[in-house]
Formats: structure tokens, sequence, C-alpha cells
């Protein structure tokens, strides 16, 4: 049985992170009912600030001050609860989204997309928790032993992204086309093992989360019979209430079934899982052009790129589902109603 997340010094009283989703589909209104509901509530810090004044001119500016008016409006939401950000490596401002969120007191920062070797010099002297994604026993053995070495410090927890997740992957195309759920049950353990290896070294107590393809009660069994201490979930609280999105973009998780769920390559080159639309099929023949850059992501050459990731999140997250960009994770299928939070949660816990 999973029991409360216990994450340094801060009690997350159900183990259930709710998973951080940009752009604009994690911000205050579901990260704060979740953490209200004794979750963990994550924002998503990537083009948080789409809908800020000024953010076609200034997104960076625009940008960091939504993050701190969506944490302090989820904190003040969450009544006591934990709330966290998720910030991507990937990001061009990712060192300043980090120091945002740790200003605006973020309990706990989940970075993945990358792997966030200088995460902690960047919290440090804050009593905000740091976790990094990862799919893989070489990534976590390769950050949790940069961190040792160049901070003395380790992970305050890890969050296990599997390739049933939504969104930007940590897998290649062809590991996900042939990867089986028996197979990388055998890559959790792997990482688990390292962790706790890191755990007694340090001498404290590391919670591993799950995440991917978490829809279930039976699914967040299945996790805590691995080994895990808790479960992260995305996509089942996408169709709530509290979701920040458009009612569209809920309806089309509503609406979709396994056979609309496709794998996408990203501008920048990472495979992603979305669902099949208009948009789609027409990136996938021909470049859309950009007609603009809006300083997202590092490596993001506006030149070579099929389409701006930006434009067509923003897109979606405002409704535009048909000509927008709408991730999702691998059991979107299963979802049939509009519920609320704590219904989900409910669903996702046991006795």
């Amino acid at each position: 049985m999973l029991q409360e997340l216990k994450i340094g010094n801060k009690i997350a009283k159900t183990p259930i992170i709710q998973g951080g989703m940009g752009v604009g589909i994690s911000r205050h209104k579901l990260a704060g009912a979740v953490a209200a509901e004794g979750g963990i509530g994550v924002i998503s810090t990537a083009q948080i600030g789409y809908d800020e004044e000024g953010f076609e001119t200034d997104q960076r500016a625009c940008n960091l001050r939504a993050i701190e008016k969506h944490i302090t409006l989820a904190k003040k939401q969450a009544d006591g609860g934990l709330v966290g950000a998720n910030i991507m490596v990937a990001l061009k401002d990712y060192s300043e989204h980090v120091k945002a969120a740790v200003k605006a007191g973020a309990d706990v920062i989940i970075s993945g997309a990358g792997l966030p070797l200088m995460l902690p010099k960047l919290v440090e002297g804050s009593d905000t928790k740091i976790a990094p994604v990862v799919s893989t026993d070489k990534a976590a053995r390769v950050i949790l032993k940069m961190w040792e070495r160049k901070y003395q410090k380790t992970a305050d927890f890890i969050v296990i992204e599997g390739p049933e997740a939504g969104g930007h992957l940590g897998f290649s195309a062809e590991e996900l086309a042939h990867r089986r759920e028996l197979q990388y049950d055998l890559e959790i353990k792997k990482i688990i093992r390292t962790v706790r290896e890191y755990a007694a070294k340090f001498g404290q107590k590391i919670p591993v989360i799950l995440a991917g393809g978490i829809f279930s009660r039976e699914d967040a069994m299945h996790a805590a019979e691995l080994g895990a201490d808790g479960i992260q979930a995305a996509s089942r609280f996408v169709a709530t209430e509290e979701c920040d999105a458009a009612l569209a973009y809920k309806e089309a998780y509503i609406s979709a079934k396994e056979s609309d769920v496709t794998i996408v390559k990203s501008p920048v080159g990472m495979p992603g899982r979305a669902l099949k639309n208009d948009f789609l099929e027409q990136v996938g023949r021909k470049r859309t052009g950009v007609r603009k850059c809006y300083g997202c992501l590092e490596k993001c050459n506006p030149a070579k790129i099929p389409y701006c990731i930006t434009d067509a999140l923003i897109r979606a997250v405002k409704g535009d589902v048909k000509n927008g960009l709408v991730f999702c994770g691998a059991k979107v299928g299963k979802i049939t109603k509009i519920s609320t939070v704590r219904e989900v949660m409910e669903e996702l816990i046991w006795d």
C-alpha cells in the first residue's frame, strides 16, 4: 500500500504527483486543486506566460512573471498542500525559470527533457526539493554521480518516466516501437536499485515516483509492487473541471480513441506522443514555416524546424485542437468523461 509521501521535511498526504503539462495545461487552477487534495500539484513553466500582456514582444519577462503569479495562486489554493514546478532542461531560460520558481516558494522542482546537472546549484540556499526525471538507469547514474561529485548532494526524490507517457519522451522512436512492458519493468527495478545505493550512501530516504501510463488504481498498485513510493499522473488530470486548458482541449481527450494516438517528431528532434489531427496531417506533408521565434527551446533553429511548437501548443490550449498540437499519454482513449480532481485521485489510490 502506498503511504503518505515524505520528501525531506515536506509531506504530501497522498502519494500522487500531478505531472507538469505545458503549454498552459497545468497552471495554478489544476496544481492548486491537486495540492489541496493532499497530492503534489505541479505547474509547467514551459511558455507559462503565453496569455500575459506583452508576450508577443517579451516572452522571457512574461514567463518569469507568470511563474511567480501561478505558484503564488496555487499555494493560496493549496491550503498548506505542496506545489511544485516542472522545468525542462531544454528551455532556453532554464536557469532563470528555476530561480523564479524557488523565489516564488515552489516546494519541489521536477526537471527532465535533458539532464539537470546544474539543478542543485540553482536551488542552493533554499528549501525547495529537487527531482530529476529519468527513463533509464544510465541517466539516473550519470545525474546522481555528478550531483554527488560536484555538489555533495543527492536527489530529494526521483521520477521514473516510462514509455507510455505523453508529450516529449525520453526514448528513441525505435525504442518506443519495440519496448515491452516486462522489459521496462526490469529497467524500473534497475533504476530503483541505483537510487537505493545513493540513498544508503547519503543516509537518507530518496522516494521513487513512477510515471507514464498511470491511469488506474491497478496501475498504481503495480507501481507499488515494483518498489515505487508514489505515482505521477498527467493525462488523467486533463479532463477535469479544474484543468487550466480550454473545454475543447478536454473534450478532445474524451473523444479520443487508442487509434487516434501517434508518435510525432518534435521540432527539436525528440519524439513525443500526441493526438492525430488536421495539424499533424498538414505538417506531415510539408514544412509550415515559422513566422516568429518565441525563444522557448535552447536547441531550436527556426530556419530548419518543420513548425513552431510554441505556436502549435498555444493554439491547442486555447481550444483550437484541430490546428494545434495536442500532447497526450498512451491511455488517453480510456478517458470518457470530465471528472473532478478529487474523483481522479480517489480512483488512483486505494485502502
